[in-house]
């Protein structure tokens, strides 16, 4: 049985979802204004994978990931650039798409953008309004009455005035309480703005998540992604707003991915110590940069670096290099009986254990390189696949790798340097094949003698 931590409840639970045999999941996407970064990048890759693990179950999956497409961020940021909010806002949805690709992430079944539901948003701010817990301030902008909800603080797991006491408000004088939050902003000179029955103005951040999942998912759904910074305030927003407008419970498991952090420090554009996902791409190979971010605890922080991104190549080419000689073979339903398949579904199955999955995996790998057997091979791919790994063809992703000294050497001069090296050794010249094996080796390139022939990899 699939167990989740459930952030609600602080504990692993059991997965049962409401409807037997399906999945309907919704995860907190991008704002965008800017390039995604190797944070994003974590959100977008830790949830792929469990929706493949879902799949992988045999759940039929909805999966519902959305777009900010419009929050002061996205409107100061198209102000400085004296372009319009659209086109600020289509050219970075585009370059997310990109991104997104080339990590092998899949695309969700809806990518709903905020500025497409203000409609079911405005709908559930007068309802709010009409439970007494929304409320029109002196400025314009319409608020949620924190303490009128009796459930506020459950995901954060503190009272109202110990949230209070640790959050940075500034006094509003506008606000019953300084914990209150904006449903309904009004708006301000050359802001875009919608009409509404508070008057001109444009949606607070908190709103757009539960018009959104509840018009797509509705009321109460399975589960609900993010990343750990959202889990206070927007996700205790999310439930406040959802349930206090229905009057039933919002979501079942609640599931939050750890920071990606850069010396010791959450990485985060606020900090300015970020590095965009297209600058990472320049530097790594895009399955790299996927396999180091799914091979962590997708709870546990990720600690971003090149030597990590290093050792994450490394490790990727020597599953790779298992493969080599096993091009023909495809991924291909799985027997879950057999003794590496029930490790890793059980891996899997404890809170999306993706480390001692992939440790399956290498021992997969050892298995291939000592047996040569078709069946491992292709047991090794198709696990991976669950993963969005492996499913390239090994000689393409090895011979693809940057080297720190080819020496000039491209893939043809070196595969024949390979047979002149087997002819050598043939004919027992052992000094001639030693030889060849330096001037391969000076060059960066790094030989493997297995059964099936000499595989190689730049190193």
């Amino acid at each position: 049985m699939l167990k989740i931590y459930n952030t609600l409840a602080r504990e692993k639970q059991q997965f049962f979802p409401l409807t037997p045999g399906q999945v309907r999941m919704y995860v907190c996407g991008m704002t965008v204004y800017d390039y995604c970064h190797v944070g994003h990048a974590r959100v977008m890759v830790v949830f792929d994978v469990v929706r493949r693990w879902l799949m992988a179950s045999g759940y039929v999956v909805t999966y519902v990931r959305n777009i900010t497409d419009i929050d002061d961020k996205i409107i100061r940021r198209a102000q400085e650039n004296a372009e319009p909010v659209d086109a600020l806002t289509a050219r970075y949805i585009a370059a997310m798409d990109e991104d997104a690709a080339a990590l092998g992430v899949e695309k969700p079944d809806s990518e709903p953008r905020a500025t497409q539901y203000v409609a079911g948003m405005l709908d559930m701010i007068g309802i709010l309004e009409k439970k007494d817990l929304a409320y029109q301030a002196p400025d314009g902008d319409v608020n949620y009455a924190v303490r009128k909800f009796p459930g506020y603080g459950k995901l954060s797991g503190k009272s109202l005035d110990e949230l209070r006491a640790g959050e940075r408000v500034e006094v509003d004088a506008s606000k019953h309480d300084p914990l209150d939050f904006v449903l309904w902003k009004h708006a301000k000179d050359g802001e875009p703005y919608w009409e509404s029955p508070w008057g001109r103005g444009r949606p607070g951040w908190h709103i757009e998540c539960s018009a959104m999942s509840t018009a797509l998912l509705g009321p109460h759904f399975d589960i609900h992604g993010g990343g750990q910074d959202l889990q206070f305030p927007h996700h205790e927003n999310e439930i406040a707003q959802s349930e206090g407008a229905h009057g039933t419970a919002f979501v079942n498991y609640w599931m939050h991915n750890g920071f990606v952090r850069v010396d010791n420090e959450k990485m985060s554009k606020s900090l300015g110590n970020f590095f965009t996902v297209r600058e990472v791409l320049a530097q790594y190979d895009a399955e790299v940069v996927r396999f180091f971010i799914a091979r962590a605890h997708y709870r546990s922080p990720l600690n971003y670096s090149d030597v990590h991104l290093d050792d994450a190549r490394a490790a990727l080419t020597r599953l790779y290099t298992a493969l080599k000689g096993w091009e023909d073979v495809a991924a291909a339903p799985v027997d879950w009986d057999e003794p590496h398949a029930a490790r890793f579904r059980a891996a899997m199955d404890d809170d999306f254990n993706t480390p001692e999955a992939v440790a399956v995996l290498f021992d997969l790998a050892n298995e291939v390189n000592r047996s040569g057997t078709r069946e491992h091979a292709q047991l090794l791919k198709s696990l991976a696949a669950t993963l969005g790994l492996l499913q390239r063809d090994p000689s393409v992703f090895l011979h693809a790798l940057p080297s720190r000294g080819e020496g000039g050497l491209d893939p043809e001069r070196i595969e024949a340097l390979i047979k002149a090296r087997a002819a050598a050794r043939k004919a027992r010249d052992f000094a001639e094949a030693d030889r060849i094996r330096k001037e391969l080796t000076d060059a960066g390139i790094v030989l493997e003698d297995a059964a099936g022939g000499t595989v190689w990899r730049r190193q």
